[in-house]
């Protein structure tokens, strides 16, 4: 498979992951890329915003209602004897090069067969097909839509599911935001990322022969996003600073070299002789106010709101403009690193 799969993964939740993985997936295909989105958070936020008012309609219209992660996968989970197929992806009518695989609010029911699998170590055969499942209907999906990128949303915990999309990944991410339990999560994430890598090594040479064989992905750290901070004179506001610094510190110091050890980490050093990176962190985002809440009634990323959507006049127009355009070029930004790096 050519498409390129990217995870953004914190087992913390409240970092923004959903928004960001919109919002840059959006982005990329601002650039020309075929972008396929897959939600793996039961909570199903991804999807709500790609259907929006259609969401409930989905899930119950004969058309459209197997047609999302869960269901799609219940071949193998089930036992069915009929193999993984390429499921109809939702594109939005404002966005022809983006694809949804939704996610559904049972994908948790796969929790117990899926750990078993991946702690089996193949003793149990019919298991074996399992943790490919995942990577075989992507591969599909990809195939059947031309894609180059693929942005997966995962639920925050330490799931077999998210393990499973972290071992088939080529890159992840690593959303967070200045609060005291930041830190507390980059240790956890420091200690269980080299072993699910380990784990997916092992894995890959059990299942080797299973009918959905895990794929050789390299799983590399592209680079953390710090969000969801207020500003003060269009900088971080003074309760966030030493927050912001820790993490960036602890990322440098600590994470990366950690993941180094398993070669798990991009080489940054061309972006940040080129001025493109100062580290490993790819952006600053504060909240986005107003503006997010616009962007969701109109299904578009916040960088995408015309005047006409803001609806707004006078200086409150002008500053949410102004702000319009700051989140665009930080998420332009982003998405330059990730076609520089993960190719």
């Amino acid at each position: 498979m050519n498409a390129k799969i990217i995870v953004l993964f914190n087992h913390k939740g409240g970092v923004s992951k959903t928004t960001t993985t919109y919002n840059l997936g959006w982005m990329l295909t601002q650039f020309g890329k075929r972008v396929l989105f897959v939600d793996g958070d039961p909570q199903c936020n991804l999807t709500e915003l790609f259907l929006h008012d259609g969401f409930d309609d989905y899930y119950v219209n004969p058309e459209t209602c197997q047609h999302n992660l869960k269901d799609a996968l219940a071949v193998a989970f089930e036992g069915k004897p009929s193999p993984i197929t390429a499921i109809n992806c939702f594109t939005p009518p404002n966005n022809e090069k983006a694809f949804l695989i939704p996610g559904h609010m049972d994908l948790a029911e796969y929790e117990s067969s899926l750990s078993l699998a991946l702690n089996s170590n193949n003793a149990i055969v019919t298991l074996q097909n399992l943790p490919g499942s995942f990577y075989e209907l992507i591969r599909l999906c990809c195939e059947k839509y031309s894609i180059d990128y693929v942005l997966i949303d995962m639920n925050p915990g330490l799931s077999s599911i998210n393990q499973t999309f972290l071992m088939i990944s080529d890159a992840f991410i690593v959303p967070t935001n200045p609060d005291p339990f930041s830190t507390m999560a980059l240790k956890t994430l420091r200690n269980v990322l080299p072993r699910w890598k380990r784990q997916a090594q092992i894995a890959r040479e059990l299942f080797k022969d299973a009918a959905y064989p895990l794929p050789s992905s390299e799983i590399k750290f592209v680079g953390e996003i710090i969000q969801r901070f207020n500003l003060r004179n269009q900088k971080a506001a003074r309760p966030y600073v030493g927050k912001i610094d820790e993490i960036k510190s602890y990322i440098e110091h600590e994470f990366v070299p950690t993941l180094a050890l398993l070669d798990m980490v991009y080489d940054i050093t061309p972006l940040i002789d080129a001025g493109k990176l100062k580290d490993h962190c790819l952006a600053e985002i504060s909240e986005f106010g107003a503006l997010l809440q616009k962007a969701n009634n109109h299904s578009v990323p916040v960088f995408a709101l015309t005047k006409e959507q803001i609806g707004e006049r006078g200086p409150v127009l002008e500053q949410m403009e102004s702000s319009r355009e700051r989140f665009k070029t930080i998420i332009e930004n982003m998405a330059n690193v990730i076609l520089e790096l993960v190719q």
